[in-house]
């Protein structure tokens, strides 16, 4: 037989009506805690807050991305709207058209260049000024600076230096005995499109310094310091110790300048216009651009973008995937 202790022990279950109703009382506030902590008044007004932007991103981004897809697939030609559906006829007139295939090509050029330059050099700049080099604000101000102005400055800063009759690249050539080296520069089909990588390089080049230097400074002085007791010094430093944990750092740069080489539209429409002879620079977003509001072909121009929505989707989610739910594995 149990002792009245033990059955005191057990008291707060006790069965009788009274006891009963007291735990079921306890229970349900348990139960309804968590949603009155989630749902207070603080996080009601902060999502009034939200709210607003929530729902223009929603219109502006998601809600016009369905639209475009929608247009894609009609035969809306002219400035009359017309959503009659055709099916994925546009998208096969894609993929057999010359300019589209052209312009695909020059992308693909210029991602092959420009991407991997802009990694390497940035990178080199970002170990010499960490280097302990004297002046290091400075030079990584001037490095910063390309990047500070606008794509349209900046080409058009590059279309008055590459201009063949008074551009500085000439007059300098000239000045110092090597005018055989003059050219035409963006007016030559041949060398046009490697005329607008060495510029896009040019003002990417210290947005990739900074991107590499903040994670190289990022790295424990307590490893550094580690390493050179090891022996490790000078470049033997960077390749065995810093640059391995630079990843982060590589995938975050490597994923502006890829889409920034996708979408690249106005630094060529304002350096060459697509041109010379007529396709030598043209790339995806310039024919996108010329499909729909110059020859007003509104569903075709719809199809590319979607084609080129698709290609940076594929760029953008394995880096969300990376960021986001590979740190929690």
């Amino acid at each position: 037989m149990e002792s009245g202790g033990d059955r005191k022990g057990i008291s707060s279950f006790e069965l009788s009506p009274e006891g009963l109703y007291q735990n079921s009382l306890w229970a349900g506030q348990k139960m309804r805690f968590p949603f009155r902590r989630v749902f207070t008044r603080e996080t009601m007004v902060n999502l009034l807050f939200i709210l607003p932007s929530v729902v223009l991103v929603g219109y502006f981004v998601y809600v016009l991305i369905g639209w475009n897809v929608v247009v894609s697939v009609s035969n809306w030609k002219g400035l009359t709207p017309s959503y009659n559906f055709v099916g994925f006829g546009q998208y096969v007139t894609l993929f057999h058209d010359p300019e589209f295939i052209k312009s695909l090509t020059n992308n693909i050029i210029l991602i092959l260049l420009f991407v991997p330059t802009s990694l390497g050099l940035g990178l080199l700049l970002a170990i010499l000024l960490d280097s302990k080099v004297r002046g290091e604000g400075v030079f990584r101000s001037i490095y910063l600076l390309p990047f500070s102005l606008s794509f349209v400055i900046t080409a058009t800063l590059w279309a008055w230096m590459y201009n063949p009759d008074v551009g500085v690249i000439n007059t300098l050539l000239k000045a110092i005995g090597l005018g055989f080296l003059q050219s035409g520069w963006t007016t030559d089909p041949s060398i046009a499109l490697y005329c607008v990588i060495l510029a896009i390089i040019w003002q990417f080049s210290g947005y990739t310094m900074l991107i590499f230097l903040a994670g190289i400074k990022s790295i424990p002085e307590s490893q550094i310091m580690a390493a050179e007791v090891d022996g490790a010094t000078g470049f033997n430093l960077y390749r065995r110790v810093v640059i391995p944990q630079l990843r982060t750092s590589t995938l975050s740069a490597f994923v502006v300048l890829m889409i920034f080489a996708l979408k690249v539209f106005d630094f060529i429409y304002v350096l060459t216009g697509g041109g010379p002879a007529a396709d030598a620079t043209y790339v995806v977003p310039l024919k996108m651009f010329i499909e729909t509001f110059l020859r007003t072909n509104f569903a075709y121009g719809a199809a590319i973008a979607t084609i080129l929505f698709l290609i940076v989707l594929a760029i953008v989610v394995p880096y969300l995937y990376f960021f986001i739910w590979g740190e929690k594995d």
